[in-house]
């Protein structure tokens, strides 16, 4: 997908929303098999619910890949479950010399038909370049995350002013072009969007830690906008585990109902 495809569909649906399938097997509801069959048919229906509230889906790798050869086929399963009209990410956080990337970027591009895919740029240029060789897909550099530990480095000042993030965010934005690549900004900094926005005015940000983090929808709509919308706002927890019961799909729905109402709000103001 396109950023001019997916700045379509926000435009449409009037909405930015994004549904994290960060599917926990003990987390199942009643009534749901805890095993890989039994996330893919949780997966399917919770996909189906949402998919008019949302324009993407970001699966977290981590949740199957810890299932070994049946929790990696339920993530093909809920990947091809995903209507080509919305947007899905690999949350991977991959990133490794370059020989390793390049296999890592064919995994999730070419093996995986994802649109995205989370890195993690500690490595340099090297290690994101292969990811950035791929047409029509989209390389999400994280920038400022919203756990506790981003103090450790990211929020470390330079010796020139900056902050760690804020000199990656720069150094990062060089090396490819917005049609190419997002960056992820926890929705918990929301009072730093301001002057991210300032580095890279142009890309998409996809912001986790609304919902079950705390994060504000407003805050980060408000200081994080740009022209074209420019953000990719994730729920995973507060959105498929609304309910642990059988209504889990129509619960889900209504929570992404909801963020969907409040984004078509505040696009409007």
């Amino acid at each position: 997908m396109t950023k001019s495809e997916l700045v379509e569909q926000i435009k449409l649906k009037q909405s930015y929303l994004c549904v994290g399938l960060d599917t926990d097997i003990e987390k199942l509801p009643a009534g749901i098999p805890k095993n890989a069959k039994g996330v893919i048919q949780f997966n399917k229906a919770i996909i189906d619910a949402t998919a008019p509230y949302c324009v993407g889906y970001k699966i977290n790798t981590a949740f199957y890949e810890s299932q070994g050869i049946q929790g990696w086929e339920a993530m093909e399963a809920s990947l091809a479950h995903i209507p080509s009209t919305h947007f899905t990410i690999a949350d991977a956080k991959r990133g490794d010399i370059g020989n390793t990337s390049a296999q890592y970027a064919k995994t999730f591009f070419e093996i995986l038909p994802f649109d995205a895919i989370t890195v993690a740029p500690y490595m340099g240029r090297d290690s994101v370049d292969p990811f950035l060789a791929y047409s029509n897909k989209f390389t999400i550099v994280l920038g400022l995350t919203s756990n506790e530990g981003s103090q450790n480095f990211q929020q470390q000042k330079l010796a020139n002013g900056q902050f760690l993030y804020e000199s990656v965010l720069e150094q990062v934005a060089s090396w490819g072009t917005p049609e190419q690549m997002m960056f992820v900004v926890g929705a918990t900094k929301a009072n730093d969007f301001e002057s991210i926005r300032k580095i890279i005015p142009h890309h998409f940000i996809l912001v986790p830690g609304v919902g079950a983090q705390g994060g504000s929808l407003a805050d980060v709509t408000h200081f994080g906008m740009n022209a074209s919308v420019g953000l990719l706002v994730n729920a995973s927890r507060a959105v498929i585990f609304a309910s642990n019961q059988n209504d889990f799909a129509e619960k889900a729905a209504a929570a992404a109902s909801e963020y969907a109402k409040e984004m078509k709000v505040l696009l409007s103001a």
